[in-house]
């Protein structure tokens, strides 16, 4: 393979690698502004039902978290853009360059031509040939140089157009980056207003601490409550496949290994919504020392009274009611199950068959929005949701 076929394919992967990049940078802040637009609505929702409280500054943090990863982006866009403006500056210069050098060698190829001017002397050069063969070359070569001189012209015309394209390219760029940077400066005046917001709240929960205390205790009988029944029911489940008489039927198997196949593919269990509680083990926002419940799923704020979707193909294996927690639904899909928790209606009953995307019901409305306690288990192994579900 020639050097120059190596350079093309390079410049080629390049340009592909390039395009995918600006694509999925483009996407990702998509996502991002998205999530933002979403948080403002649900921040105003609460903001019109009562003061300060954790919730609120649940939705600041997460705006600010995204503020931040927006600016990274920005970063990004800003430093390829820059990029952009010195490859094109410097391929200007080469194409001048070229240009230059077309436009010297092409006066050259004139004033030799106007030099020898006279078709007689042209004709004498050929006749005074020593013999046929070197005729023929001289005949040769006044037709080439005639065609060099109408080529070299055809060059310089195109060069020059190539130059004219290349600097309105370079323009664009160049607005884009005006763009980009203007829009840097407008998140970054966002992010400081939401930073502010964060401590105003954060203020004012600090004078309710003895209250705050309070709600987190009641709080954390309910979730302890809730993850006793679940974990309770999830072991009876695991008991009853390995008991002799518990045969696997090859449909649960190979449910089992589809459901572990779509690891990180499957949908939301709603149409839009923002994680504001996440997985695991945290500490309070405010009061560092105050250790919260252990989360065995994830809370995503949605729109008031969202349906609630089946993120894969299972069985609704139970229904039941918990304070705090509204009705709940729990589905198995083989050696999996997801629980969807905190509705206000269910559409289906224990032993339904359901498909993924079926709506199971729609949840109950609080502060103007919903939110929907999502959790994910393998037997009695608790999932950390934001592994498995889409982004």
């Amino acid at each position: 393979m020639s050097r120059a076929i190596l350079i093309s394919l390079f410049l080629l992967i390049a340009v592909t690698v390039s395009s995918q990049s600006v694509t999925e940078q483009t996407k990702m802040k998509q996502q991002i502004e998205e999530e933002i637009a979403f948080l403002d609505k649900q921040l105003a929702a609460t903001r019109s039902s009562q003061q300060a409280n954790t919730k609120e500054l649940n939705f600041i943090q997460r705006k600010i978290t995204n503020r931040k990863r927006l600016l990274k982006e920005l970063d990004e866009e800003i430093r390829q853009i820059s990029n952009q403006v010195v490859s094109k500056e410097q391929e200007i210069v080469k194409l001048n360059n070229n240009l230059q050098e077309l436009k010297k060698r092409y006066s050259q190829l004139i004033y030799f031509s106007y030099k020898k001017r006279d078709q007689k002397m042209w004709l004498m050069y050929i006749l005074a040939s020593d013999n046929i063969e070197q005729g023929y070359r001289r005949w040769i070569y006044i037709r080439n140089y005639s065609s060099a001189i109408k080529e070299m012209a055809h060059n310089i015309r195109s060069n020059s157009e190539k130059i004219s394209n290349e600097r309105e390219t370079l323009d664009r760029i160049r607005a884009n980056s005006l763009s980009a940077q203007a829009k840097k400066q407008q998140e970054f005046k966002k992010l400081s207003q939401e930073e502010v917001s964060a401590k105003r709240v954060i203020t004012q929960l600090t004078k309710k601490e003895k209250d705050v205390r309070q709600q987190l205790n009641e709080k954390r009988k309910e979730v302890e409550r809730l993850n006793r029944e679940i974990e309770k029911i999830l072991a009876a489940a695991v008991k009853e496949k390995k008991s002799p008489e518990y045969k696997e039927s090859v449909a649960d198997r190979a449910l089992s290994g589809k459901f572990e196949n779509n690891r990180g593919r499957l949908p939301w269990p709603v149409k839009r919504g923002v994680i504001t509680e996440q997985f695991g083990q945290h500490y309070h926002p405010v009061f560092k020392s105050i250790k919260l419940p252990f989360n065995n799923g994830v809370n995503i704020s949605t729109d008031a009274n969202a349906n609630v979707f089946c993120v894969f193909d299972g069985e609704v294996k139970q229904i039941l009611v918990m304070p705090g927690y509204n009705q709940c639904i729990l589905v198995q899909h083989g050696s999996y199950y997801t629980f969807y928790t905190k509705l206000d209606k269910i559409t289906v009953g224990t032993g339904d068959k359901v498909s993924t995307g079926q709506v199971l019901g729609s949840l109950a409305e609080s502060d103007g929005g919903s939110v929907i306690h999502f959790q994910l288990w393998k037997g009695t192994e608790k999932q950390n949701p934001e592994y498995w579900i889409s982004r």
